[in-house]
């Protein structure tokens, strides 16, 4: 979708054409048809913008709520939008600040939507497609007396006047994920700059950013939502909370924190009752040694996160489970276990193993009419191990 075919929808036709759409089914299974049927009406360039629209609006849902049926999006923006969320943690963020706050490279528009519920903001994208779109929502969004947009450039933006901004630094190139912070755009040295030049700064960035690379003045955090990590963010000034590190699980709100970037680890033994898988989140921002504290565990290796006690305790960190065995692995005697043991269907998890759970669900040759189980594929103390458990319900 180009910014033309975009413009077209705002257009009485474009208005009505959506408005039809949203009462339409516009799956995989139908949409062909209808939109040869549309043509017969409407531009071709019309309808493709116009069901491409309806079709996002459909897949927003989960991240925007009631909200995204009338809202505006393109592929790209809303695959890199926050979600509502985490949109409203980081707004949490800025609840002290008093003063205009400065939304850089804003995407479509998902966290001025939280955070122009208390604050004034300017919203600056540099894709002329992407601040149409942004600009779109501000005004299906009754924001605007609260926000404006402008296709500008944020590393030329005069910040004089704010009080913070928020930055979402693009991290995709020629639609391909980057993961090294010296591709980001605005770039990471942009970055390290604009936190001396305007103090109170939140700066999005990749779960998988290396801690030695943050700044000692931030405040660096892990979000996950329902168990999948989404983000981290950095915290400079008065966006900081006091804590280096801090994993926050949404949607309970429940959050670890460590006063330092480096934490001692904790003691190392063999499997027990019980075993615990911490929250990708909590994992990321190296903070398994404390859920171990917490719950009285230890790790099974001193490189993997597994935590095992004896007792069940309980704790919003890790997902628990109870194990059944432990095995070293071997492809033979776990086919003959799973037969002898009447398991019918696996769930395969791994963290330091070089197998594939795809390829050892086939190769074990499992019927699908007894048990489930979940195997584990770690290594115990340097050994390739097994571990066979249940989730524990209780």
């Amino acid at each position: 979708m180009d910014l033309d075919a975009f413009r077209a929808l705002f257009t009485p036709e474009g208005q009505r054409l959506l408005a039809d759409l949203a009462a339409r089914d516009v799956s995989d299974r139908t949409v062909l048809a209808l939109s040869q049927s549309l043509r017969r009406q409407h531009s071709a360039d019309l309808v493709a913008a116009a069901i491409t629209q309806t079709r996002l609006r459909a897949h927003a849902r989960t991240k925007f709520g009631a909200d995204a049926v009338r809202m505006y999006f393109t592929p790209a923006g809303l695959e890199q939008a926050t979600g509502g969320a985490v949109a409203a943690l980081h707004a949490a963020r800025y609840a002290a600040i008093g003063g205009e706050i400065a939304d850089l490279c804003c995407g479509i528009g998902g966290d001025f939507r939280a955070l122009a519920a208390a604050h004034d903001l300017l919203a600056v994208d540099r894709d002329p497609l992407t601040a149409a779109v942004a600009a779109a929502n501000v005004a299906a969004l009754d924001l605007t007396p609260r926000v404006t947009v402008r296709c500008d450039d944020a590393t030329t933006v005069d910040l004089t006047r704010y009080a913070a901004a928020f930055l979402d630094p693009a991290r995709r190139t020629d639609a391909r994920r980057v993961f090294d912070v010296a591709d980001y755009q605005p770039p990471w040295s942009f970055i390290a700059a604009l936190a001396e030049r305007i103090g109170n700064l939140g700066v999005k960035v990749a779960p998988g950013i290396p801690h030695d690379i943050i700044a000692p003045e931030a405040e660096a955090e892990w979000v996950s939502v329902a168990g999948d990590v989404k983000e981290a963010g950095l915290w400079f000034g008065a966006l900081r909370s006091g804590v280096r590190r801090r994993a926050t699980l949404l949607p309970s709100g429940a959050t670890l924190t460590a006063a330092t970037m480096t934490t001692a680890p904790p003691p190392v033994a063999p499997p027990r009752r019980y075993l615990y898988e911490p929250d990708g989140a909590v994992i990321r921002a190296h903070l398994v040694a404390e859920v171990a504290t917490r719950i009285g565990g230890t790790l099974l290796d001193p490189t993997i996160a597994y935590i095992t006690t004896d007792t069940a305790a309980p704790t919003p960190f890790a997902r628990r489970y109870i194990l059944t065995d432990a095995l070293p692995f071997n492809l033979k005697h776990l086919r003959a276990y799973v037969r002898e043991h009447g398991i019918g269907r696996v769930v395969v998890k791994k963290r330091g193993s070089p197998l594939d759970p795809d390829t050892l669900r086939r190769d074990l040759r499992l019927s699908g009419d007894g048990d489930e189980r979940t195997l584990f594929l770690t290594r115990v103390a340097g050994v390739h191990t097994v571990l066979i458990g249940i989730p524990d319900r209780g």
